[in-house]
């Protein structure tokens, strides 16, 4: 039987959501064009389309946002930032910007330019934009175990070494950064060891390419390697976090998931003056002044403060034990996820649920879909609807994965909240092999899912 983790806190305040009818749900998403970010957020009842700043502040970081400095330079708020993030991550030089995104674009092209390579063990949306934005080309270089939903490894995020070899040996000089995303997003929240850490960071110390760590959910990936890498049990989470980020060349992250904030990002640089000299300028041009970076003050106090929460061994283990219990729950009734259960959430199988519906009528986007219509659930694809075109062809690219991904806010839901998610995909398994996919009608030519237009085929 599943077993729910008691949670390491006490409700103080609530917000008030509704249950809508099917009726009006089905003419929301109609009108949405099927897109369920274009959804009213009024018109949900459980909304995990994602983690990132949905998550609920404790009450030292409320209180935080009264006693933020709100100057234009050198604001108090700042250095608080400043000291909380070198005692943890152990860098001297840290830039905060608004999100994640934020540090992608004032990062990117400082590394890397037209006909240059990025390689990753799996690109997110917009880290993959962002590389092409800045006239690159993205390869994603996830370990082989990723690709079998069933499979069970603990660290099935981790780089492929042996393809990143050959990929560096085929590229050469043309790759100018390897970017480690943990945990791993798209392939399902799972978690990197650190002797895969390692292992990269060996190889792009040899070639001297620039290794960056794509930190946003650095926690939950320190958490796993205490809980089941060989040697790291008796390890604090700081020396855990402090060991992984000593092995590459810079962070990026958003701030808006391990440190439990609405809003903020943060780029750290580990040893190049000069290029923390590019950070800075570009952060003035594009954020705004270097100790606000896009961020009021009391963003800044808030952010300082959950990231002292955020490496907090109670509410990580709280965090992935209402994830494993949603796992449970699900795999009692057959329903296919990336497993073992991820860190920020499930990865549902949306082509295991839906064998029928091809790549290129997005059975993920169809579970999302279904999903909101069935119950007021509010998720997202993460296949091929996310993945788009190919930037050089156009044609629809087929990902390796097609997830419909619950994403779960941290201190948000309750366990009823979780069982009724369980009794939603009860209701579509039944009605699943009657279920028609959905098509594009209208796209932007950049991160389309955020827009699109979509109708049943």
């Amino acid at each position: 039987m599943a077993k729910y983790v008691p949670e390491p806190f006490r409700i103080k305040m609530v917000e008030k959501i509704k249950m809508t009818t099917r009726e009006e749900r089905e003419e929301a998403i109609r009108k949405a064009h099927y897109n369920l970010f274009n959804l009213r957020s009024r018109m949900v009842y459980i909304d995990l389309l994602t983690d990132s700043g949905t998550n609920a502040m404790s009450e030292w970081q409320w209180a935080g946002l009264v006693e933020g400095d709100e100057a234009y330079a050198g604001g108090e708020s700042y250095y608080h930032l400043m000291d909380v993030a070198k005692d943890i991550f152990g860098y001297d030089m840290i830039q905060v910007v608004h999100q994640g995104r934020a540090a992608e674009k004032v990062v990117f092209p400082l590394l890397m330019g037209k006909g240059d390579y990025a390689i990753s063990n799996m690109f997110f949306d917009t880290t993959r934009a962002h590389v092409e934005i800045a006239g690159a080309r993205a390869i994603d270089c996830v370990t082989p175990s990723a690709l079998d939903p069933t499979c069970k490894d603990d660290f099935k995020g981790n780089m492929d070494i042996e393809k990143l070899e050959k990929l560096l040996d085929e590229y050469g000089n043309k790759v100018k950064a390897v970017v480690m995303t943990v945990t791993n997003n798209s392939a399902g929240g799972q978690p990197v060891s650190m002797a895969n850490l390692r292992a990269v960071s060996s190889l792009c110390k040899d070639r001297g390419v620039f290794l960056n760590l794509d930190a946003a959910r650095f926690a939950e990936n320190a958490y796993f390697i205490k809980m089941r890498e060989p040697g790291f049990e008796n390890h604090t989470l700081k020396e855990i976090i402090r060991e992984m980020f000593s092995l590459v060349d810079g962070f990026t992250m958003s701030a808006k998931k391990d440190a439990i904030v609405n809003m903020g990002g943060l780029i750290g640089i580990k040893e190049n003056q000069q290029l923390f000299e590019g950070v800075k300028a570009n952060c003035i041009s594009f954020e705004g002044f270097i100790t606000y970076g896009g961020l009021s003050g009391r963003d800044l106090e808030a952010l300082a403060r959950g990231l002292e929460e955020g490496v907090e061994y109670e509410q990580l283990e709280y965090r992935y034990g209402q994830i494993k219990y949603l796992a449970d729950l699900l795999e009692a009734e057959g329903i296919a996820f990336q497993s073992p259960a991820g860190g920020h959430g499930l990865f549902i199988d949306a082509k295991a649920f839906y064998p029928h519906i091809p790549y290129y009528h997005f059975p993920g986007q169809t579970l999302a879909i279904e999903l909101y219509k069935e119950a007021g659930i509010r998720t997202c694809d993460i296949g091929s609807f996310m993945l788009g075109n190919d930037p050089d062809t156009k044609e629809q690219l087929k990902s390796q994965f097609e997830f419909t991904r619950l994403a779960i806010p941290r201190r948000v839901y309750t366990q009823s909240h979780m069982d009724l998610i369980r009794d939603a995909f009860v209701a579509l398994k039944e009605k699943a092999a009657s279920q028609k996919g959905y098509k594009i009608t209208w796209e932007p030519p950049i991160l389309r899912h955020f827009q699109a237009h979509l109708e049943e085929v």
